[in-house]
């Protein structure tokens, strides 16, 4: 049974039409109500609809009997840190991530500072929906105390990160979450830092806060004029970062994640790394090759930090830049992610055009094709029964998000748009004779089992 109401990133939608002050305050006395009471962190990313958003939910917590920490406009990694750091309960970063200003969202995070597990999601709308709130007593309502995060969290990376050299370095925080964050952050290390865009404001003027490779290329222009050795751009609230090569190029995500999973695992001697169904093959040959392990769960950060906590993984991520570092917290971080980047450099004594070249690259191609919502859960369980029918040599099968059909020359993943009426095909080969070979057969596959609906 999968949750109605939290995504794979929590609760979104648009401010104050979805995502309402009564919804705040609901879904505040609801996580109370789980938690006994309890104490609770709040913070919020640079959205105008953010400190609104806090005051309902904090007083949604507060009527429920949780005294709540507020940690005001801060990344959602310094949330889900301070959960774990202050002996909270849980804990709430009101953020959409890098949607668009006019949207807003509630990422819920457990005690351990993880985003809520499927079992834990389904019990806190189960509260909502039935309405069944452990309303206090009006001497027992809880109280709220602010609090400053960012200085404990600057001193924790300072802690535990090791970087000696003067690496020139330049960032992005695209006016989010991070210009609370990077700035202090970088300026701790022996970084020649240039930060640019870092002044939070919720309308988001130097564009949608979303590291990508048309949005960076601002930073890369920045870069190329300063001589920098690497760069990096966050997303609106501080949970992904994208590197950005000394050409002023973003590099090829799915490499930056595979070289440093494989570095994680040789570090520590072995262990496991987790990542989502479509992420590319490269991150299981550089974890094989470090003597590692790999687990691929469904798309979303949730899923990603709930198997490395039941595997014990030493790293996991998403190509998109969500990358968790489980020794600091299971949480996505990008500014970490950035430091810890720069870490593996120094180490290695590379720069990050030689950090990932290690990471082979393989070409990928995709493909969408119209399938009625109604039609999709008939769709896919009948692509599972039968894609024999089109792949006659599969080494493995996942269903634990779409299908996933691994082949010795490459990969297939059908899975139903969450968005759209549609069935999207990603297949990725190791060469682009294989890929073509590949789709064809998943394009057939797909257009008979849609006949037979």
């Amino acid at each position: 049974m999968k949750p109605k109401l939290f995504g794979s990133s929590g609760i979104r939608g648009l401010a104050n039409k979805d995502i309402t002050t009564t919804l705040a305050q609901h879904v505040g006395a609801a996580i109370a109500t789980m938690n006994h009471g309890g104490q609770i962190v709040v913070g919020y990313d640079a959205r105008i609809s953010g400190p609104m958003l806090e005051m309902a939910l904090s007083s949604g917590l507060n009527a429920a009997g949780a005294d709540v920490i507020q940690v005001g406009l801060v990344p959602t990694p310094v949330t889900a840190w301070m959960i774990v750091e202050t002996g909270s309960d849980a804990g709430v970063e009101i953020t959409a991530s890098h949607n668009p200003p006019q949207y807003n969202g509630l990422k819920v995070f457990n005690r351990e500072g993880m985003s809520l597990t499927i079992k834990e999601q389904l019990a806190t709308e189960k509260v909502l929906v039935e309405e069944s709130y452990d309303w206090a007593q009006w001497d027992t309502v809880g109280a709220t105390d602010e609090v400053d995060a960012i200085e404990a969290y600057v001193e924790m990376l300072v802690d535990s990160i090791d970087i000696e050299g003067e690496v020139k370095v330049a960032a992005d925080c695209f006016c989010g979450a991070t210009s609370t964050l990077a700035p202090l952050a970088f300026g701790e290390f022996p970084l020649k830092s240039n930060i640019i865009n870092a002044v939070s404001d919720g309308t988001f003027p130097a564009g949608n806060p979303e590291p990508s490779r048309e949005s960076l290329r601002g930073l890369g222009r920045y870069m190329k004029a300063l001589g920098c050795e690497v760069g990096f751009g966050f997303d609106g609230d501080g949970d992904r970062m994208m590197p950005v090569g000394a050409d002023g190029l973003m590099v090829n995500p799915d490499r930056a994640l595979a070289a440093y999973a494989g570095y994680a695992v040789e570090r520590n001697n072995g262990g496991t790394v987790v990542t989502h169904v479509g992420a590319s093959m490269n991150v299981d040959d550089m974890v094989k090759e470090a003597g590692g392990k790999i687990v691929r769960t469904p798309v979303g950060d949730a899923f990603i930090t709930e198997a490395m906590a039941k595997h014990g993984a030493v790293f996991g991520g998403e190509p998109v830049g969500a990358w968790v570092f489980p020794e600091h917290h299971m949480c996505p971080a990008g500014v970490m992610g950035a430091l810890k980047t720069i870490e593996a450099l120094e180490e290695t004594e590379k720069s990050i055009e030689e950090f990932i070249s290690a990471a082979p690259e393989y070409p990928l191609d995709r493909l969408k094709l119209e399938c009625k919502d109604s039609q999709k859960a008939r769709a896919m369980r009948l692509i599972a029964e039968r894609y024999q029918d089109a792949y006659k040599k599969v080494n493995s099968v996942s269903t634990v998000d779409g299908v996933r059909l691994e082949m010795e020359n490459g990969w297939a993943l059908i899975r139903p748009s969450g968005t759209e009426p549609l069935l999207r095909i990603t297949v990725e080969g190791r060469t682009m004779a294989d890929v073509e070979d590949i789709m064809d057969r998943g394009r057939v596959l797909v257009k008979k089992v849609l006949g037979l609906l």
